[in-house]
């Protein structure tokens, strides 16, 4: 599986992407086989605080619906409108056309917190993921 080294992951196996004090996040591609196929996203609101480890987003997909929790605190300045259309891009480009929302990271430092790409290989080979 692909974890783009200049992302941070999560537990909950969201993805990060952090320039100052802006972050762009998404589900992994670990998360997204796991969900299957992606039929709605419920766009995470602009303007929206978040809170690190809370629900900011959902994913639903032909087994259930999934939250997507806001890695770090933040509040949310963008959502990838193109998910209304075509929320398949979750499952078809995970790391790239398939985010899920931008946010103003309230504390930038948080996200060193995070794992690198090779602690997440390791915690979803650990068998821990689930």
């Amino acid at each position: 599986m692909n974890f783009p080294e200049n992302l941070r992951y999560t537990k909950t196996h969201e993805w990060i992407s952090l320039t100052g004090h802006k972050a762009r996040v998404g589900v992994t591609e670990y998360a997204q086989k796991e969900i299957s196929d992606v039929v709605f996203v419920e766009l995470a609101k602009k303007g929206h605080p978040v809170e690190q480890g809370k629900a900011a987003s959902v994913v639903e997909s032909v087994k259930a619906a999934f939250d997507i929790y806001a890695p770090v605190s933040g509040t949310i300045t963008d959502a990838n409108g193109a998910l209304e259309a075509n929320p398949g891009l979750v499952n078809q480009d995970p790391y790239n056309d398939g985010w899920l929302f931008e946010l103003e990271v309230s504390d930038p430092l948080s996200v060193d917190a995070l794992m690198t790409s090779a602690q997440y290989a390791a915690f979803v080979q650990s068998g821990s993921a689930h």
